[in-house]
């Protein structure tokens, strides 16, 4: 059930956003992405396509930013906070980034964003609960592109509902990115 309302989200938002890339539907890059915190571990795949504007272009640097859509798979290690109780759920997101950069977009960079996070169960694992499946997911993060295109990064991320609803715990992770540029 989940697994089918999971595949609808993924196609509609991606139809969606997919069709703001000036060229074509063809994605820019391609990441995996491994966080831990809170008794949690995250795997996370993504696709991300490039924003045409870029702003204060100055010295070879520049301002840009990319749409980052993801899913991930989240293993609770002390679901319902009890000690080797597991479970997995599973998380579709949309994320505008913001990235600082220079204008040939190889080097070092720092990047900010907050998106929309659908999860396909409550998140609840070592005292932190979510009351709500929708979740806002920001984070702040630096990294490095070689000039083979690929990238590493690294960044902390938060998971909250933004108050909508209590219990609104939270959720902080430090995440590792590796990505491909194509």
């Amino acid at each position: 059930m989940y697994s089918r309302k999971i595949s609808a989200a993924v196609l509609t938002v991606g139809s969606l956003f997919a069709g703001w890339h000036a060229s074509s539907f063809a994605f820019d890059a391609a990441s995996f992405e491994f966080a831990t915190g809170n008794k949690s571990k995250i795997a996370r795949v993504g696709a991300q396509w490039d924003w045409a504007n870029q702003w204060f272009s100055s010295n070879g640097t520049q301002l840009g930013g990319y749409w980052d859509l993801t899913g991930a798979q989240i293993r609770q290690n002390r679901y319902q906070d009890i000690a080797g109780n597991e479970k997995d759920i599973y998380d579709i997101g949309i994320t505008p980034v913001f990235r600082f950069q220079s204008a040939d977009k190889l080097g070092f960079y720092g990047e900010a964003g907050i998106g929309a996070h659908v999860f396909s169960s409550l998140y609840d694992n070592n005292h932190r609960r979510f009351s709500t499946a929708f979740e806002f997911g920001d984070h702040i993060g630096i990294g490095y592109v070689f000039s083979n295109k690929v990238e590493f990064g690294v960044k902390v991320q938060h998971f909250s509902n933004g108050g909508i609803k209590h219990p609104n715990s939270g959720a902080n992770f430090a995440v590792a990115k590796v990505a491909y540029r194509f």
